[in-house]
């Protein structure tokens, strides 16, 4: 006991010396770390350079659920929500939330690791298997499950492709598949929008190149434009190459196609496209969590090299719940058919009465509706004036959007009744005509 005391006081000796010389230094220098002058220039100039150009971004800060009326902060009433990926109305869904409830209580807050150390309880291959079935590959694929979307597009190219091969994009791809290119060391080329025929070039000259292992990625709903991909023509193309087509259907799943199953359904191409990158943060529920489905052997090497995956913590069990009962209600015919019925019977009559106004519209069969305006303080202003008629709709500008194609991106839901929609498009006329719009 003696020999341990006197081990000890040395040590808290120089541990109290320790923090008096903490508290000395740290009341006389500054109460935080000093940013480089040059640095600090430079982001204020840029910040400046975004308020004067209409393109610095605010965020409204949301004191209720998310659904299609909520509340705003500092706003006394209630206001309609036009601007969300809440798609089926899911996010507040009360199975949603029970079953996210449950999953909590049961599998508790978090497993504080990543899937291969200690990360994978039987939900996370339970949900990975019911993604499976939804894409009806159950006999030779698989899913792996990421925390977003973005992720899962992070780490898909870099797995799969070498500098031998090609990665060939679409010229409007979200900004997670551009990220996610150049991380790995493919090739890369690129076709304009939809242009199969700039495809089937950019195909023949990856060809050209030497490139061994072609890879074609496209969105399956272009989310600025709320234009659907030309996904039939692009496998033909894809087909003709022996290449591999890549999908992210994050604006489509759930609500797209006869039974929600995104874009491939709707196009009937389900069974030819290789790899679908999708989120269960828009109408799956409205959390947060992405996946890859594909392939087992293909998803095989995913959980092996992935970055995102490998190196990021596992779903949180209540997300976890909350896709499954939400995929549940998508799957049930019951509960799915008055859900995609009311969808886009709102989508059609907010498109028409907008069109007949006079409005500039993009997309066609979405319910992604951009109202088009061109110049990006026009678009913030619209949105403000929006606000204060109890709609909340947001300005899209550059670099969200390209420069001089500022908009308001409208998107519509199952959660909204019909008079919630013509009290929209009420709102929009006046405030059009008021801004010289229509």
């Amino acid at each position: 006991m003696a020999s341990y005391t006197a081990f000890k006081t040395p040590i808290l000796r120089n541990l109290a010396a320790s923090r008096r010389q903490f508290a000395t230094t740290a009341a006389t220098r500054s109460t935080r770390a000093r940013i480089p002058a040059a640095l600090e220039e430079r982001i204020t100039q840029a910040l400046d350079g975004m308020k004067q150009a209409g393109t610095f971004k605010t965020e409204r800060v949301i004191t209720t659920p998310q659904n299609s009326s909520i509340k705003v902060q500092n706003s006394t009433k209630p206001v309609l929500n036009f601007c969300a990926n809440n798609y089926l109305g899911l996010a507040d869904h009360p199975a949603v939330v029970q079953r996210a409830s449950q999953f909590l209580d049961t599998w508790g807050n978090g497993l504080s690791s990543v899937r291969f150390i200690c990360g994978t309880q039987k939900i996370h291959k339970d949900l990975e298997d019911q993604i499976t079935k939804f894409y009806n590959q159950q006999e030779s694929g698989d899913t792996i499950l990421y925390a977003s979307c973005f992720d899962a597009n992070a780490g898909i190219f870099e797995s799969l492709l070498t500098d031998q091969d090609a990665i060939i994009s679409d010229s409007l791809n979200h900004a997670s598949i551009i990220d996610g290119v150049r991380l790995c060391k493919a090739k890369r080329f690129r076709y304009a929008n939809g242009d199969v025929e700039d495809l089937d070039r950019q195909l023949t000259l990856a060809a050209e190149a030497g490139c061994r292992v072609k890879m074609v990625a496209t969105d399956g709903v272009f989310s600025m434009d709320g234009v659907i991909a030309p996904l039939k023509d692009i496998c033909d193309v894809v087909e003709k190459h022996d290449a591999i087509l890549f999908v992210d259907d994050a604006h489509a799943t759930g609500f797209l196609g006869p039974t929600g199953r995104g874009s491939g359904e709707y196009w009937g191409v389900m069974d030819r496209i290789h790899l679908v990158n999708s989120t269960l943060g828009k109408a799956l529920g409205g959390a947060s969590g992405g996946y890859t489905v594909g392939d087992k052997l293909l998803v095989s090497i995913l959980r092996n090299t992935s970055r995102p995956y490998l190196f990021s913590n596992t779903l949180a069990p209540s997300v976890v719940g909350a896709a499954e009962a939400a995929i549940n209600l998508v799957d049930n015919p019951a509960t799915r058919g008055p859900l995609l019925d009311q969808l886009w019977s709102n989508a059609q009559l907010f498109r028409t009465r907008m069109s007949e106004a006079g409005f500039v519209l993009a997309g066609e069969g979405h319910a992604i509706i951009p109202v088009m305006l061109g110049d990006a303080r026009l678009a913030s202003k619209m949105a403000e004036k929006m606000l204060e008629r109890g709609i909340y709709v947001i300005g899209f500008s550059y670099p969200v959007v390209p420069k001089d194609k500022a908009r308001i991106r409208v998107q519509l839901s199952a959660a909204h009744t019909t008079d919630q929609v013509n009290g929209a498009v009420d709102a929009f006329i006046e405030v059009g005509r008021e801004l010289n719009i229509i």
